[in-house]
C-alpha cells in the first residue's frame, strides 16, 4: 500500500516534460496560377515577338531615293555633284524622287533654297531657263519696310518703287509726279540678317540695271509683290 502512495507522490511532483519545437515543412503551400492570366502573358509575348520580327523587316526594306549633297540656292540650276542617294523606307507622305530619275532632275532650276541632306521631290525643281538669262542681276539689300512680310520666291514678278530717302532728292522739280519704277524677276534671296535685312537679286532689262543699283546704293528701293495674274 505504501509503494502505491510513493508512486503515486512521485508522479504528481515530477515536472512536466519540455515541448519541443514545432516541425517546420520545407514545402511552403503554392499558388495555383490562374488560367487567364497565363494566357494573357502568352499572348502579350507573342505580340511582342511579332513586332519585334516586323520593325526588324520595315527596318532592311529601304529604298534608294535622292538627297541633297550640298546647300542649293533658290534660282540654282541643279548640277548631278549636288545629289546624293539615300536610303529610306517607303512613305507615301515623303514621295521623294528614286534614284532612277535623277536625269528628270538635273537641269532644272531649284524653286527655293534646297538645304544640304533634305530629300527631293518633284516640287523641289521647275522646268524651264534661269529667270535672268538675258537680262541684267542687281542686288538690292531690303530693309523690313522696303520689301512684303511674305516671303519672296524665286521667279516672282515686282515691282521696284524708287522711294528716295533724301529730303533734298524728294524736293527736286516733279518729285509730285509717280514714282519711277521698273519691273523685275526675283532670282535668289539670302536668309536674313541679325537686323531682318535680306540681298534680294533681281533679273532687270539692261537699260534698267544702271538707275536700279543707284537706287539700290542710296537703299531707295522698295520691293512690291505683284498680284498673281
Amino acid at each position: 500500500m505504501a509503494t502505491t502512495f510513493a508512486n503515486k507522490k512521485t508522479a504528481e511532483t515530477a515536472p512536466a516534460a519540455a515541448a519541443g519545437p514545432v516541425p517546420i515543412s520545407q514545402d511552403a503551400p503554392r499558388r495555383r496560377r490562374r488560367p487567364v492570366v497565363v494566357g494573357a502573358g502568352l499572348a502579350l509575348a507573342a505580340v511582342g515577338a511579332l513586332l519585334a520580327v516586323w520593325q526588324v523587316d520595315e527596318a532592311g526594306n529601304r529604298v534608294p531615293v535622292i538627297a541633297l549633297a550640298h546647300d542649293v540656292k533658290a534660282g540654282e540650276t541643279v548640277k548631278k555633284t549636288d545629289l546624293v542617294v539615300a536610303q529610306v523606307a517607303p512613305d507615301a507622305a515623303l514621295a521623294p524622287v528614286p534614284v532612277s530619275r535623277s536625269g528628270d532632275i538635273v537641269g532644272k532650276t531649284a524653286a527655293a533654297d534646297l538645304p544640304k541632306g533634305s530629300l527631293v521631290t518633284d516640287a523641289s525643281v521647275h522646268e524651264g531657263t534661269p529667270v535672268a538669262k538675258g537680262r541684267d542681276t542687281v542686288g538690292i539689300l531690303a530693309k523690313p519696310g522696303q520689301l512684303p512680310a511674305q516671303r519672296l520666291r524665286t521667279g516672282d514678278a515686282v515691282t521696284l518703287v524708287h522711294t528716295p530717302q533724301d529730303d533734298a532728292e524728294a524736293a527736286k522739280p516733279g518729285a509730285q509726279k509717280a514714282p519711277d519704277s521698273i519691273s523685275a524677276v526675283v532670282v535668289g534671296l539670302s536668309s536674313p540678317d541679325a537686323n531682318g535685312a535680306v540681298v534680294v537679286d533681281v533679273a532687270v532689262a539692261g537699260t534698267d540695271s544702271p538707275p536700279l543699283a543707284t537706287w539700290a546704293a542710296r537703299g531707295a528701293v522698295t520691293i512690291v509683290l505683284k498680284a498673281a495674274s
